[in-house]
């Protein structure tokens, strides 16, 4: 009888602690309310970060080199696998896709303290901190001291600083003609930026008012119409803080599905 009390009564324990766990009690590093947007101003103060990495330790993060920004191709340039996610107030439901940031850490040892630039090509769902990277490995590693590269990754999460800078990615601005897209439909990918994109804009031939795209997800925006749009398209992008830059007929008449065209 005293056996079966004392395993009846473990059982009960074992359930309660299990409750417990998966109701959230406990689930690693407490989750921190996000901070304020960032936002375009190029100001000159550092603010304080955690920093993790995901991916190959020499990757570009994700497998496929994509991300939740919609680019396939953050391994080469100008990316060149410094991408990075950010959370909420970095990634901005996709409205950050493609800023830039300097970055840098002072400790652990391996840190050099020396800046290097980052781009947001992915989102991070983690609330570690107010303000979370999860770098590519590669963009991790690139804070570190020459040789000490290996030693960084291994110290899990760390302590950094950031600010936003202007990007310089020596690219004209491009739009991807999305996978899917028809006479009735146009999704395009948003690449090469300087600022947050807010608005995109298009105007068909032989119009003379520009017709709203709904931002769809990550850098993609798209038109759905009632009847084919006509080409070739002029493009508007709106960037924070009210910019407009207009690309005349960049999506040409004979435009083709997965493609990319580069303003004039």
């Amino acid at each position: 009888m005293g056996v079966n009390m004392m395993s009846w009564s473990m059982k009960v324990a074992l359930v309660v602690a299990l409750v417990f766990l998966v109701g959230g009690a406990w689930c690693g590093p407490p989750k921190v309310a996000p901070g304020k947007n960032i936002t375009a101003t190029y100001g000159s103060d550092w603010l304080e970060a955690k920093a993790t990495w995901y991916g190959k330790p020499t990757g570009a993060g994700p497998d496929d080199n994509g991300g939740a920004c919609g680019y396939k191709d953050v391994n080469k340039a100008p990316f060149n696998s410094k991408g990075a996610c950010g959370n909420l107030p970095i990634f901005k439901d996709g409205l950050g896709c493609g800023s830039c940031f300097e970055i840098k850490c002072d400790k652990p040892a391996e840190c050099s303290g020396e800046a290097v630039v980052v781009h947001i090509t992915d989102m991070n769902y983690e609330q570690i901190a107010a303000y979370h990277f999860d770098l590519a490995g590669t963009a991790f590693a690139a804070m570190a001291k020459k040789g000490e590269e290996e030693k960084l990754r291994k110290a899990g999460i760390i302590d950094m600083q950031f600010r936003r800078v202007k990007c310089k990615y020596g690219e004209k601005v491009t739009f991807h003609v999305e996978k899917g897209s028809n006479p009735n439909y146009l999704a395009l990918l948003v690449k090469y930026v300087d600022g947050d994109v807010v608005g995109v804009d298009i105007k068909e031939k032989g119009g003379d008012a520009y017709q709203p795209l709904k931002h769809s997800w990550g850098a993609i925006w798209r038109k759905d119409s009632d009847k084919p749009i006509k080409f070739p398209v002029t493009v508007q992008i709106t960037t924070e803080g009210g910019t407009k830059t207009a690309y005349e007929d960049v999506i040409p008449e004979g435009w083709k599905a997965d493609t990319t065209y580069t303003a004039k």
